[in-house]
């Protein structure tokens, strides 16, 4: 996670990788960068809190009872949409004003297995799961995509990347993956 002040728009900008999550209740906006990946954007309007995750895989295949380490968890959906959730909470959202927005889970590289389609079906299995509000999304197709949220107000700006981008975020996502598979995920974590 990077944290800068914008000078431009006069608050914090903080851009968050895989596997990574930022929640706020001041003024500040999250930024990342998707291909394959989702992040989900979470607010409770009336509490002024909010966040974005940004997740690699959809959930964490592990035994059960392997223990989990959190800052490595949060590359899986399950563990990444649970910290968030639990996050905001804990800042003073209120579980039925939640309301979420959906960004990411492109095909980037057609000979690549289409993991951005596993990202998008775990997520909407889980919030419609859990009764949570999708306000809006802008996921699937094949372009990148750079994300700025604006916890506060609930605005979104989405810029869709060229292919030079796509390239780069490929090779991205495939080290993070190789780096992430090979290390066990330790640690304990509690799903609601």
């Amino acid at each position: 996670m990077q944290k800068n002040f914008d000078l431009a728009e006069s608050m914090n900008s903080i851009k968050i990788l895989p596997g990574e999550f930022y929640v706020t209740n001041t003024n500040e906006k999250i930024e990342t960068v998707l291909g394959s990946c989702i992040s989900v954007c979470v607010r409770d309007p009336v509490a002024g809190v909010g966040g974005m995750n940004h997740f690699m895989l959809p959930v964490d295949k592990q035994p059960t009872g392997v223990r989990t380490e959190l800052a490595d968890a949060n590359r899986y959906g399950n563990y990444a949409m649970e910290n968030m959730i639990n996050a905001v909470l804990k800042m003073g959202a209120q579980r039925g004003r939640l309301e979420f927005k959906i960004f990411g889970g492109a095909r980037i590289m057609s000979q690549l297995t289409n993991v951005g389609w596993y990202n998008i079906g775990f997520t909407f299995d889980y919030l419609f799961t859990e009764g949570f509000r999708i306000v809006s999304q802008d996921i699937g197709d094949i372009y990148p995509r750079k994300i700025m949220y604006y916890p506060l107000t609930g605005r979104v700006r989405v810029r869709r990347l060229n292919a030079m981008h796509s390239q780069t975020l490929v090779a991205e996502e495939a080290q993070y993956q190789k780096r992430v598979d090979s290390k066990p995920v330790e640690g304990d974590i509690e799903l609601f």
